[in-house]
């Protein structure tokens, strides 16, 4: 054949205890690191799970308590293709008794948080309650959710899932026993806790109530 063939030249590693004969390297070389004691120390532990958590109820500069619920992604399929957006679930509250809920969508997350707080905000309504807990045992339902309210003795806490705490949260409620049945949907849930608290009678009616 016309073509000469090179033979390629395998290299291996170097032997511990040998020296090797084309570069003369000893396999017993030390590794001496450099560490620079001006440096900050690197952050341990594993990587951070991505994904939304809940974030914890802040109270904004006009007195609200304002907790974001969900957010979700959207998307619809139009003639010219399909269009992602953003749904925001928040709960806005004074903690005195009114609180108020909206669902928000635009094409950021900071802008469809945006649009469901001020739309929160215009529908807060009033929650009849005695003390720091409901006036009586109620059942909110939307959907196929059912949220179960029961008031509770001082020293309680809020036995709430995440949807429901927010709501409790906002409107001032630190003692109630919750449970939610059937959907865990975070849209149904609030919707059903707020059919169950607008249902609330006051204390009023309920001693009419009873007397007759």
């Amino acid at each position: 054949m016309g073509k000469d063939f090179v033979k390629k030249e395998e290299i291996k590693a170097p032997v511990k205890g040998r020296k090797d004969s084309r570069t003369g390297a000893s396999g017993l070389d030390e590794v001496v690191e450099v560490v620079d004691e001006t440096a900050e120390p690197k952050p341990t532990g594993g990587p951070r799970k991505s994904g939304f958590r809940p974030r914890k109820p802040v109270e904004s500069d006009s007195g609200l308590i304002e907790k974001v619920v969900a957010i979700n992604r959207v998307a619809k399929t139009t003639k010219g293709g399909t269009r992602l957006a953003f749904s925001a679930l928040v709960v806005v509250g004074d903690g005195k008794g009114k609180v108020g809920y909206s669902l928000g969508k635009a094409g950021e997350v900071a802008n469809a948080i945006k649009k469901a707080l001020n739309g929160a905000k215009r529908c807060m309504v009033k929650i009849n309650m005695r003390g720091t807990t409901i006036t009586h045992e109620v059942l909110g339902e939307c959907g196929s959710a059912k949220v179960l309210l029961k008031p509770a003795s001082e020293g309680t806490g809020v036995i709430a899932a995440g949807p429901v705490r927010a709501i409790c949260d906002g409107a001032g409620i630190t003692n109630i026993l919750t449970k939610c049945h059937r959907s865990n949907n975070p849209v149904n849930v609030v919707k059903a806790t707020f059919e169950g608290l607008s249902r609330l009678k006051s204390m009023d009616e309920i001693r009419v109530t009873t007397e007759s």
